[in-house]
């Protein structure tokens, strides 16, 4: 390879990262026209694996906004990112997949905010949801750069009032 492939494959992975933290953000903040322009026109997402829906990425950015209404506070912590690039022969192509992990805490609505700065703090009535697992994100290079084309979101652990044990 030359270093101008080896610098267009470090720039790819850079902006393919930046996507999948802008996708965390999007959910956590609930900016889902962010989310939503994270995607191909064709693209999807598939929360079945976590009692969710599957669809369009605009469909499923409405069902997310009424979901997590119920989690006013929410912070998702992708990790282990595997990024595999498409190779044409020593060469970078326009396809990716990536393979990451998640541990998603959130706080049911009814947490009290306080002299926090407005966090949510511990509170009977708002228990801690936590669930973990792994998001498989097919990304596409477009003419406005990467662009998720599909994510699946694989849970394997969910916990009730913040016991990170999987129970």
């Amino acid at each position: 390879m030359t270093q101008r492939v080896d610098l267009s494959t470090v720039m790819d992975r850079l902006a393919i990262d930046a996507v999948v933290t802008g996708y965390a953000v999007a959910v956590d903040d609930g900016a889902w026209t962010d989310y939503v322009d994270l995607f191909t026109a064709a693209g999807r997402a598939d929360y079945r694996s976590a009692g969710g829906t599957e669809g369009p990425a605009a469909e499923v950015a409405r069902w997310l906004a009424e979901t997590m209404r119920l989690f006013p506070v929410r912070q998702h912590l992708i990790v282990n990112r595997r990024l595999d690039l498409q190779d044409l022969g020593g060469y970078p192509g326009d396809r990716a997949r990536v393979q990451a992990d998640y541990l998603n805490p959130m706080r049911l609505v009814g947490g009290r905010a306080g002299d926090d700065g407005g966090r949510a703090v511990d509170a009977p009535t708002a228990p801690n949801f936590v669930a973990g697992g792994r998001y498989v994100f097919e990304l596409v290079r477009t003419g406005e750069g990467w662009r998720i084309e599909g994510v699946t979101v694989h849970e394997k652990w969910r916990s009730l009032s913040g016991d990170l044990s999987g129970g």
